[in-house]
């Protein structure tokens, strides 16, 4: 495995985090959104993650599995309905609709987000460290 493949790793890791981290976002700042309808209500939002290890196996270095973003799924859980005839967007039946995102999961999967990132932050400087060191033993 070649030392620099450490970079392109971390860095697949890096973004792969960074789109969790976007979701997270998006989905906090819907939280709070009102919908008179089922089909128009924000509805939370997570990537799936998954590594290249089958590619990786398949050449000759299995040391270069990478995270890719396989797509974002739309939560399943059911949507918050509240009765409230006297709200502007309530439907003709007096309800209006809510967004599934729990704030609560959200914040943890901020906090888990973030700090993996810095953990890919801290492989890639390593790795600076380790091959800037490799390049002054030949200066000796």
């Amino acid at each position: 495995m070649s030392m620099y493949n450490v970079f392109d790793i971390a860095g697949s890791g890096m973004a792969a985090q960074q789109v969790r981290l976007n979701t997270t976002a998006s989905n906090m700042a819907n939280a709070n959104s009102v919908s008179s309808s089922l089909g128009e209500t924000y509805r939370a939002r997570h990537p799936v993650f998954a590594t290249a290890l089958e590619e990786a196996l398949n050449g000759e270095d299995a040391g270069t599995a990478k995270v890719q973003v396989v797509g974002i799924v739309e939560s399943d859980a059911p949507l918050n309905v509240e009765y409230a005839p006297h709200h502007p967007m309530a439907d003709d039946k007096g309800y209006i609709y809510k967004p599934n995102v729990n704030i609560m999961e959200e914040m943890a999967d901020m906090i888990s987000a973030s700090r993996s990132y810095e953990a890919n932050v801290q492989v890639a400087d390593a790795a600076k460290q380790m091959v800037s060191r490799t390049l002054l033993l030949g200066q000796r």
